[in-house]
């Protein structure tokens, strides 16, 4: 399985839903996006299409309907997005990104503050 699929933003909406529920067939996957996108069931099924042809789902024939399901595993895919956006943004740089967010006072102190505890974490399981 290739867990370097590119999605997009749109992409990203439709998956999170099968994430969230497994599997879904095209109906509830319309009803669940419409109030935040306002898309209807053709473009859900353009979508659909685009991601079977990059493996990102796929689906099993119910008596009645599709019922499609996510075959990228979601904190792959988190990783991949990770990477692919440090890469783009800082040039693969978390401390550049780190700095960056600080300069611009982006953190708050409660995020500084969890940030600390999981580098002291990590420091920690590094010296086990």
């Amino acid at each position: 399985m290739n867990d370097k699929i590119c999605l997009s933003e749109a992409e990203w909406k439709v998956i999170s839903k099968l994430w969230e529920q497994e599997s879904m067939t095209i109906t509830q996957l319309t009803a669940s996006l419409k109030e935040e996108t306002g898309w209807n069931k053709s473009t859900v099924i353009t979508l659909l299409k685009r991601m079977e042809t990059k493996k990102a789902v796929d689906y099993t024939q119910g008596e009645r309907a599709k019922h499609y399901y996510a075959l990228l595993k979601h904190e792959n895919a988190k990783l991949s997005e990770t990477k692919s956006f440090l890469k783009r943004i800082y040039n693969g740089s978390i401390g550049l990104m780190v700095n960056a967010m600080i300069e611009q006072n982006a953190i708050s102190d409660e995020e500084l503050q969890e940030l600390q505890e999981i580098l002291n974490k990590a420091e920690g399981d590094k010296n086990d």
